[in-house]
């Protein structure tokens, strides 16, 4: 991402967000009343016409074409993350912190994290302009705390450490759609920060398949896809083999819980139409825990 620009991609998922925020209630798989308002006035238009059942669905089928799997995949992984959330914070988790924010909605969209500290982190000019966005929409940016870093040259510990984090009680970190954006060290060192926090604490994070990256025409759509984000400047650089994820979060202390391929997060939470849906089988998502000391 340009050091002067917020993240394009965020706004592509937000758009995602949002068009299934216009779904009828009985029939959508996330609320997100906020992600309209940060697309540009022709996709609002477009939001606002899609609670029209056919302009909707022919949204949807022009998006689906052009990046295969792409929205249902998107959302369908926002509310599986929703979910191991509330489920982590009625079992005892006292905090969050999601890394690579971008234009995530949680704290105000979730019942779960109502009172609870949220911590923000992402790049300066992304959180620049989410609080501009959030005051527009009439919600408060000061419920939560918004921490500037880069993941590639700063230290999350000591970004944290200057905003009143504690370490010591039981957090959920979310981590999603970033993984791919980074260096190797710069994924090892959050997994090592994240490994170091109090006991039963929770990571939900995403990847994608190692495979997509050294050879992209073995998934469907994966070529247009990776392309799609070179042109945006945000370029995929890494990936995990799913058969190491295992051994990779046991070297930082880290515990998995689930790792669920796009084909079975969409079949978990997605109605007929959209747990059915073909391409993004390369994107995975994840839940560990952390151990503790032995």
């Amino acid at each position: 991402m340009q050091d002067n620009h917020f993240s394009r991609t965020a706004q592509v998922m937000a758009l995602f967000r949002a068009l299934e925020t216009a779904r009828p209630r009985r029939a959508r798989v996330v609320h997100d009343p906020f992600a309209k308002t940060v697309l540009p006035a022709p996709m609002r238009g477009m939001v606002a016409m899609s609670r029209l059942p056919p302009f909707r669905r022919a949204v949807c089928a022009i998006i689906d074409r052009r990046w295969p799997g792409a929205r249902s995949s998107g959302v369908a992984r926002t509310r599986l993350i929703d979910d191991w959330v509330s489920t982590g914070v009625r079992d005892g988790a006292c905090q969050v912190v999601i890394l690579g924010a971008g234009f995530d909605s949680r704290a105000w969209r979730l019942g779960a994290l109502q009172g609870l500290p949220v911590f923000e982190v992402d790049h300066c000019a992304t959180s620049i302009e989410k609080r501009r966005r959030l005051r527009a929409a009439g919600l408060d940016p000061e419920r939560v705390t918004l921490v500037g870093m880069d993941f590639i040259q700063d230290l999350l510990a000591d970004a944290l450490d200057r905003t009143g984090f504690d370490p010591r009680q039981r957090t959920i970190v979310i981590w999603e759609g970033v993984t791919n954006y980074l260096s190797e060290d710069a994924v090892e060192a959050v997994l090592a920060w994240t490994g170091g926090l109090a006991p039963d604490s929770l990571l939900a994070f995403t990847y994608v398949h190692a495979r997509v990256l050294a050879e992209p025409s073995a998934f469907a759509g994966a070529e247009r896809i990776l392309a799609a984000v070179a042109r945006t400047g945000e370029a995929w650089t890494f990936a995990i083999d799913p058969a190491q994820l295992e051994s990779r979060l046991a070297a930082h202390g880290l515990t998995l819980v689930e790792d669920l391929g796009a084909d079975d997060y969409r079949a978990r939470v997605c109605d007929s139409r959209d747990a059915h849906a073909c391409g993004y089988a390369f994107y995975r998502a994840a839940l560990a825990s952390v151990r503790g000391p032995a």
